[in-house]
Order: structure tokens, then C-alpha cells, then sequence
């Protein structure tokens, strides 16, 4: 597992940028943590490293909201959906090998994950401060993601 701490909302999207720019057409990301925790602050960040250029909020409402970019990004809130996502065609989105797909509350949709994905956990430690830990799973992320002494090394 790494771990990165932000101080600030500025640093939390900085840190979603970083990532994203590690991230290659095709990749899930998911997103667990609390209410307020930075979700989607982090998810921001990936967005900006896509080359999104509109405004990005959360999709929690109409579950998925789709932005083009130098990578299209698929930014999907699953928090409503608890295990009703064969309904909608999430599968289908999930699977697009073109676009970054980055995954609020995964949890209700789990039956439709793939197998290969970067976990992304956010602790809310502070009004402004969060941990946030990677958990890459699967050999593709595992071999991109590498953790160094407690720094984080991408590959």
C-alpha cells in the first residue's frame, strides 16, 4: 500500500493529477472513503491529467457523467445503485478499453468490477487534511505503481 497525506483541497487534487497521469486508456480507478473525504477533489485531479477541460463534479445524481479530453474520462458515483447496475449498462462503460474509468463507492457494484484496478482509500484526518492510500491490484497495476520506503515511485 502507499500513502500520501494532503494538506489541502489543492493537494488532493494535485495528488488525483499525478496519479492520472501514471493512468493509461483503460484503467479503473476506484474511490472508497466517507462523505466529504475528497473523492472527488482527487477525482478532479485525474480529470485535469485527461486533458478535461469542463468543470468536473460529482456524477451523484445521474450516476455517470462522461467528459472528453486527450482521454475520455468516465466519472461514475455507484453510491445509488447498490447492486442495480446490470439495469443501466455500467458493465458496458466499465469495460471501455479508450477511457480512464474512475469509480466512486464501488462497493454497490461490485459484481461488475474488474478484476484488474487501482483501489483508492480516503481517511478524512483533518477539516482540510486526508490520507489517501493506493492499493494497485493486479499485475498491470502492480508493476506501474511501486512504493519505495515510504515514497511513492511511479514506473
Amino acid at each position: 500500500m502507499i500513502k500520501i497525506k494532503t494538506l489541502n483541497y489543492e493537494q488532493t487534487e494535485a495528488a488525483g493529477y499525478l496519479i492520472g497521469k501514471q493512468l493509461a486508456a483503460g484503467d479503473v480507478v476506484l474511490l472508497e472513503g466517507d462523505l466529504g473525504g475528497g473523492k472527488t477533489t482527487f477525482a478532479k485531479g485525474i480529470a485535469k491529467a485527461c486533458g478535461v477541460l469542463d468543470v468536473v463534479n460529482s456524477p451523484t445524481f445521474t450516476i455517470v457523467k462522461i467528459y472528453q479530453g486527450h482521454l475520455p474520462f468516465y466519472h461514475i458515483d455507484a453510491y445509488r445503485l447498490e447492486g442495480n447496475s446490470d439495469d443501466i449498462g455500467l458493465e458496458e462503460l466499465i469495460t471501455d478499453n479508450h477511457a480512464i474509468i474512475v469509480i466512486e463507492w464501488p462497493r454497490y457494484i461490485e459484481n461488475i468490477l474488474p478484476k484488474d484496478h487501482l483501489k483508492i482509500s480516503f481517511n478524512y484526518l483533518s477539516e482540510f487534511e486526508r490520507e489517501i492510500n493506493l492499493m494497485p491490484v493486479g499485475k498491470k497495476f502492480q508493476e506501474r505503481f511501486g512504493e519505495n520506503n515510504g515514497h511513492i515511485m511511479f514506473r
